[in-house]
């Protein structure tokens, strides 16, 4: 008993430590988990700058390039109005003035027309693909009409100064563009979590590491927007000037994985302790089996010599004269007995043997096991055998079988202590037997009900802890059977119910 106690205890501080290496394992990821997770936010927040800071370069260049498309609007007006004026002006030095004027610009493409749209002056233009060069039309009129013609009025006559923007202009916007088409790429791509920015009314403005796949059309895309918005946190970024932005993330896949590890970890850990629990405790077994098989072998073999030798001397008394000095009841008995002895013998002998099983009637065992166990029981204690089906036939091996009936009850009188009641009772449920062995002992706690059927237990300070065990080998490896205590009740007795098939 003390063997069974103690490994119930270790079972139980082993379920403790695997709980609280559980727990602990389950608590440290979740703190990896949570800085990953701050930092993520960092990240998104950083992303969250790099967006306004974006939106503010994009706001900076077009003031830049509005100033510049203004400015250069200006040195077109004046670049008209010395044009005017050179033809008005007398004397020499204002004349070198004017001139300078018209002279200086080098760079934004002019083209002075009068009102039929015939070129009559032009200024750092590139006529090269154009097959009429006297009138403003076609690709030529298309490329000046960026911006409205600046009219000149002198004499009776009105002329129009188309314009381009400047060359340097021109090569300054197409690198600015590129630098922010570049700066936007690097920080979307920048960011290591699914995120989507939108307008404060939620309209997408831009979103990265979103798997649009399996988005076929523009609704799908926009179902997945919506269910992304719904189940994502949100970074509110101020551009200033009331334009806000929503950014919407959430965690990586990396993160998120990283949350289930812990649990997949334990699983696979508990699946394969319990499948090596299985694997060492079936060995186990096998190798209580094989003591059991060889112990009760040896001993059917250590018990039949001298049960050999009883019988023998037992005929010899019978046959010589010393049978007349011995009364006839006292050697009647001896041979009960050594047939007894060669009965348990022989029950030893099959454990681990191939089972016969033969046809026997139900009510013919249960009736000679009761009787056996009776006249060697107390006046006080009283039998009663209740059989529903008195023909019942059942495939059993005798032997065996009357040893797990005595067994248990004989149990059943040492837990009545001498006095009190045994009742036996019977039926047949479709193809099975049901047999119920009923005593009103001391009772077996709840928590005994599988540990009694274990090798060594046994609640009696000389019991070996062999009979029930053997019992429960019989009934289920022999016979395909169940046997278990049905019900017990401290201080009212225990119900043995056993089963075996047809």
């Amino acid at each position: 008993m003390d063997i069974y106690s103690r490994k119930s205890k270790l079972k139980f501080v082993l379920i403790i430590i695997a709980f609280c290496i559980a727990v602990a394992t389950l608590w440290y990821t979740n703190v990896i988990a949570g800085k990953i997770a701050a930092e993520e936010k960092k990240e998104v927040q950083l992303w969250a700058e790099a967006i306004s800071n974006k939106a503010r370069l994009v706001k900076f260049t077009n003031q830049l390039f509005e100033r510049l498309a203004q400015d250069e609007r200006r040195k077109v007006k004046t670049w008209a109005d010395a044009t005017k004026l050179a033809i008005s002006v007398e004397d020499n030095e204002s004349l070198t003035f004017v001139t300078n004027i018209l002279t200086e610009n080098k760079n934004i493409p002019i083209i002075q027309t009068d009102d039929r749209k015939r070129i009559k002056n032009y200024k750092n233009v590139d006529f090269e693909g154009i097959e009429d060069s006297s009138f403003l039309q076609g690709k030529l009129f298309t490329e000046f009409s960026n911006y409205p013609p600046i009219q000149v009025f002198y004499i009776n006559n009105v002329d129009y100064i188309y314009y381009q923007d400047s060359r340097l202009f021109t090569e300054l916007r197409v690198v600015l563009n590129d630098l922010i088409e570049s700066f936007i790429s690097e920080v979307i791509n920048s960011a290591s979590v699914p995120v989507l920015l939108t307008d404060s009314v939620g309209n997408m403005i831009s979103m990265a590491n979103l798997d649009t796949a399996n988005c076929n059309s523009h609704e799908d895309v926009l179902s997945l927007f919506s269910s992304f918005r719904n189940e994502s946190d949100k970074v509110e970024v101020d551009l200033g000037e009331g334009n806000k932005k929503i950014v919407y993330y959430q965690n990586s896949e990396l993160l998120s994985q990283l949350k289930y590890y812990p649990f997949i970890l334990i699983a696979i850990v508990g699946i394969f302790l319990f499948v090596s629990y299985l694997a060492f405790s079936g060995a186990r077994k096998a190798e209580q089996n094989q003591v059991w098989v060889g112990m009760a072998k040896e001993t059917a073999h250590q018990l039949g010599t001298p049960i050999s030798s009883l019988a023998a001397w037992l005929e010899y008394i019978k046959e010589t004269d010393a049978s007349d000095k011995i009364e006839a009841n006292i050697l009647v008995e001896l041979e009960k007995d050594v047939n007894r002895l060669s009965l348990v013998a022989d029950r030893f002998s099959k454990i681990g043997s191939k089972p016969d099983l033969q046809n026997h009637s139900l009510h013919e065992v249960l009736t000679d096991a009761i009787n056996y166990i009776s006249h060697r029981a107390s006046d006080k204690v009283k039998f009663k055998l209740d059989l529903k089906d008195e023909e019942g036939i059942f495939r059993i091996n005798r032997q065996l079988f009357d040893w797990v009936i005595e067994n248990i009850l004989k149990n059943a009188l040492d837990a009545m202590e001498g006095e009190g009641k045994i009742k036996v009772s019977a039926e047949r449920q479709g193809d099975k037997a049901i047999i119920d062995i009923t005593d009103n002992g001391k009772g077996i706690p709840k928590s005994k009900f599988d540990l009694i059927f274990q090798p060594g237990y046994s609640t009696k300070q000389r019991g070996w802890g062999l009979g029930l065990s053997l019992c429960k080998r019989i009934i289920e490896n022999y016979h395909s059977g169940k046997i278990f205590v049905k019900s017990s009740t401290a201080g009212k007795g225990s119900t043995f119910r056993i089963i075996i098939p047809d």
